[in-house]
């Protein structure tokens, strides 16, 4: 796959973007949830910003950075806790970035079909988008129980290129974590690193093997749109 850069205008027809720190910045529903599981038991709630950087590692993520000393697996009580208060909550203070919202009207105005891959469940996947407005825009949109396995597989990222009726390796994928570049690669398609997502201390972007590297919604809005033949 060549680099985004070395790739003629207009040669893209297609953008999926990540859910979590990337399209969404749904770090203070999912951060507020952890802290008020931490405070209901007397412990000291987690730092919102740390809390942040750890958003990408969804529910067992962020429960692992709150509850260290406790080994919890996917269905064990806190984990279902999680599910259970974030559901109830699942967009009171969670937003598309900045930036994003006229990207996607371009790409709408354009014919230009663009879609979500994530890890989220779809029980809180659909409800999400729902609330934002954006479920009846997308050409396709892929949850992390859609099928049998996950992000970085690169399955889900070819079946919404399925849905959405175009060719991998002529789509862009773009996510704010390893996982999502790895898919992105796997799955013959270019890949942007979302530097403004929710990245760690001791995690650097510049390692996943990106095709290029977004520092923010603006600069990530002027690729894409040039990759689609649409930006100058």
């Amino acid at each position: 796959m060549s680099s985004l850069t070395q790739m003629h205008d207009g040669y893209f027809n297609a953008v999926l973007f990540d859910l979590d720190g990337t399209l969404v910045d749904t770090a203070p529903d999912m951060v507020a949830v952890l802290q008020a599981m931490q405070n209901a038991r007397g412990l000291n709630a987690v730092d919102y910003e740390l809390g942040r950087s750890h958003v990408s590692n969804g529910a067992l993520g962020l429960l692992g950075l709150g509850f260290p000393d406790v080994d919890i697996d996917l269905g064990d009580d806190l984990h279902v806790e999680y599910l259970e208060r974030y559901a109830e909550m699942i967009c009171e203070d969670s937003r598309v970035f900045a930036g994003i919202d006229p990207l996607l009207d371009l790409l709408d105005d354009a014919g230009c079909p663009w879609g979500v891959v994530t890890n989220k469940p779809e029980f809180l996947t659909n409800p999400l988008l729902e609330a934002l407005g954006l479920s009846g825009r997308s050409a396709c949109t892929v949850s992390g129980d859609s099928l049998p396995v996950r992000k970085p597989d690169p399955a889900p990222l070819l079946l919404a290129c399925d849905i959405a009726g175009v060719d991998a390796y002529r789509a862009i994928y773009i996510g704010d974590a390893a996982r999502d570049i790895e898919a992105g690669l796997r799955a013959g398609m270019a890949t942007i690193a979302a530097g403004y997502g929710y990245i760690t201390e001791d995690d650097d972007p510049r390692e996943w093997g990106a095709d290029i590297i977004a520092p923010d919604t603006e600069e990530l809005a002027q690729i894409v749109l040039k990759a689609v033949n649409l930006g100058s």
